[in-house]
C-alpha cells in the first residue's frame, strides 16, 4: 500500500473528496433553505391562481434586534398589500397592466418593499436621515446651489411648490430628500422628493418623473422630523412608477 492508502480502493484524498461534496450538498440545502424565510407563498405563473408554498420551507425562527424588538421568520402573520392588476393574457411572458390609478397600486415600477416601519438608527440610537432644521451643525456647502426657497418644477413644467427644508443622512453624510411644500385642496401639505429624482438648479428644481399635480398624492410620512423604512420605499416607487405612469404616452412603445 502506498502512502495516504487506507486498503487498495480508498485513500485519504478520495475520503476528503467525498466529505467536501457532503459539505458543499449541505450547505446548498442550507443556503436555499434559509432564503425562503421570505417570499413564500407565491402566485403560479401559469393560468389560474395556484398557490407555491416552496420547498424546503425551514421551522419559524425568532431574531432578536438591536432595539430589543423580537421577529419571527417565516412570519405566519404577515400579509401583502393589495395589488390592483390584470395579466394581459394568459401566458406566461404577457406583462400585468394596472386597474385603476397605477401610480399607488403597487405594480412595475411602483412596487415596493414591505420594510419595517421604524426609521433607520445610528449607533447612537437617533434616526440616520433627519431635516435640516434638527440639526444644527450641518448645512449646505457654499459651492453648491442652497435649494431651499426655490421653486420645484414638475415633468410637465410647471410650478408644484417651494422647497422648504434637506433631509441630510448624517451616517453616509449626503443629501437623502428635498422637503417640498405644496398646495392641496386649498391648503398646503409637505412631501419628499428623492433626490435622485431632481435636477437641483440656480433657478429651480426640476423633477421629470411626475407632473406638478401628482405631487399632491406623493406618501405622506407620520412623523414630520423622521422617515420609515416603509416610507422611503412608498415614497421612491411613486416617483419612480412616475417615469411610466405619470402620463399615459409614457406607457407606449418606443419605435
Amino acid at each position: 500500500m502506498q502512502v495516504g492508502e487506507i486498503t487498495g480502493y480508498v485513500d485519504l484524498a478520495q475520503i476528503i473528496l467525498y466529505l467536501f461534496w457532503a459539505f458543499f450538498a449541505g450547505l446548498i440545502f442550507y443556503l436555499v433553505r434559509e432564503n425562503h424565510r421570505e417570499g413564500y407563498p407565491m402566485e403560479s405563473e401559469g393560468p389560474g391562481s395556484a398557490v407555491i408554498t416552496g420547498w424546503p420551507i425551514p421551522d419559524p425562527k425568532i431574531y432578536k434586534l438591536a432595539n430589543g424588538k423580537e421577529v419571527m421568520m417565516p412570519d405566519p402573520t404577515r400579509r401583502e398589500p393589495p395589488i390592483n392588476n390584470r395579466r394581459d393574457g394568459t401566458s406566461y411572458g404577457n406583462p400585468y397592466i394596472p386597474t385603476g390609478d397605477p401610480m399607488i397600486n403597487a405594480t412595475g415600477p411602483t412596487s415596493f418593499a414591505m420594510r419595517a416601519d421604524v426609521p433607520d438608527m445610528d449607533v447612537h440610537g437617533h434616526p440616520t436621515i433627519r431635516p435640516l432644521r434638527a440639526l444644527s451643525s450641518y448645512g449646505v456647502s457654499t459651492h453648491d446651489t442652497d435649494p431651499r426657497g426655490l421653486p420645484v418644477i414638475g415633468g410637465d413644467g410647471k410650478v408644484a411648490g417651494k422647497v422648504v427644508d434637506m433631509w441630510v443622512d448624517t451616517c453616509e453624510m449626503l443629501f437623502r430628500y428635498i422637503e417640498v411644500e405644496t398646495p392641496a385642496e386649498g391648503s398646503t401639505r409637505k412631501v419628499l422628493l428623492p433626490v435622485p429624482f431632481a435636477r437641483i438648479q440656480s433657478d429651480g428644481v426640476k423633477v421629470n418623473s411626475i407632473f406638478a399635480a401628482q405631487f399632491s398624492g406623493v406618501p405622506a410620512i407620520k412623523n414630520p422630523e423622521q422617515i420609515t423604512l416603509l416610507e422611503e420605499d412608498q415614497i421612491t416607487g411613486y416617483y419612480g412608477g412616475g417615469t411610466l405612469y405619470a402620463h399615459p404616452d409614457r406607457s407606449e412603445p418606443i419605435l
